[in-house]
């Protein structure tokens, strides 16, 4: 199974992603940006991107690299990443569903104040100036089909054991068996 933690940059999604590896036992963490930095490295350079889900490469890779992850080692796979486009999600969720791989999609989701409150005042990445850029454009897809398309838990209020907690709990209670049918 896949537990897909998705949602903007600064909503505790590597956070949360280790402590909920903690809970489930057998559990690995997959990162899919690792797919993306090994494109970034391509010489000479793939097209001129800002970023590196867009190039068409990213989303099949992202669902092979977890396949044959998920055949080798079995489990469950958390990953901690933001997807905002509902196309290249779409993509991913399918070519998953294709294999047969059970997916819990969860978005944390952090009231907008509080989220740049998180950023600005990270004390350990800084307020760097590329999560600013993605707090409307997640915004924006939380209102047209992220905040319907998965598991939502507000984190503006609770700290990250909890959130991992509650996302335990629910997967604990009702095991993914196939495509989330929302």
């Amino acid at each position: 199974m896949i537990i897909w933690l998705n949602g903007t940059h600064g909503a505790g999604k590597t956070t949360t992603s280790t402590l909920l590896q903690e809970l489930l036992p057998g559990s690995r963490i997959f990162d899919a940006e690792k797919v993306g930095e090994t494109l970034m490295d391509i010489r000479p350079g793939l097209p001129a991107t800002d970023n590196f889900q867009h190039w068409p490469p990213w989303r099949p890779l992202v669902v092979e690299t977890a396949r044959r992850l998920l055949e080798y080692t079995g489990g469950t796979l958390v990953m901690p990443m933001t997807v905002l486009v509902e196309h290249y999600w779409r993509e991913i969720s399918d070519g998953l569903d294709s294999y047969g791989i059970p997916l819990r999609h969860f978005v944390l989701h952090v009231e907008q104040d509080a989220l740049r409150d998180r950023i600005q005042n990270d004390a350990v990445l800084g307020p760097p100036r590329f999560r600013f850029q993605y707090v409307e454009p997640y915004a924006e897809a939380y209102r047209t089909w992220l905040g319907d398309e998965a598991e939502v838990v507000d984190t503006t209020h609770i700290p990250p054991l909890e959130v991992a907690r509650r996302i335990a709990a629910a997967v604990e209670k009702e095991p993914a068996v196939g495509r989330d049918p929302r």
